[in-house]
């Protein structure tokens, strides 16, 4: 079998960051690292979750929501996909990360789609863990643009 695109990325140089991983017609993959990879500190299930349902509420409601495709976590636990339409540039998609994290770092109340009727894991979120982690990335991100999209080698 073909080695799939994300592992041919040497994982051992990987920052966080935002990177172009992969481009299929019109739909550009970006990887959002948040952790460094295999440095023993990854993000929590609780705070991967919330993330994840903070990260795409605002995504899909932004200016931007009909080129959202996903926002997901990597099975790693050290970021996410996100998968948008080629209608938006990349410093645009740079800044629905941006934007998608202070949301996170701001947010107070009731978790979106956190009602047991609404997620299959409503127990499991963390907050305060997922606030922490977007304004660490809010501090990767503050001069971040297009031209470091590429991933280094």
């Amino acid at each position: 079998m073909k080695k799939i695109a994300s592992f041919t990325v040497n994982h051992n140089i990987l920052e966080k960051g935002i990177y172009i991983s992969r481009i299929d017609g019109d739909i550009v993959t970006y990887d959002i690292r948040m952790k460094k990879p295999n440095h023993s500190d990854y993000l929590g299930n609780g705070e991967l979750h919330t993330t994840e349902h903070l990260f795409a509420t605002f995504a899909r409601n932004s200016e931007f929501s009909d080129s959202v495709i996903y926002v997901g976590p990597m099975g790693c636990r050290t970021g996410f996909y996100l998968l948008l339409r080629d209608n938006i540039s990349h410093q645009q998609a740079v800044g629905l990360v941006r934007d998608s994290f202070r949301f996170i770092a701001d947010f107070e109340g009731e978790i979106p789609g956190s009602k047991k009727e609404e997620c299959g894991n409503y127990l499991e979120h963390d907050l305060a863990g997922a606030k922490k982690t977007a304004n660490d990335m809010l501090n990767v991100l503050e001069n971040y643009t297009e031209r470091n999209l590429n991933y280094k080698e």
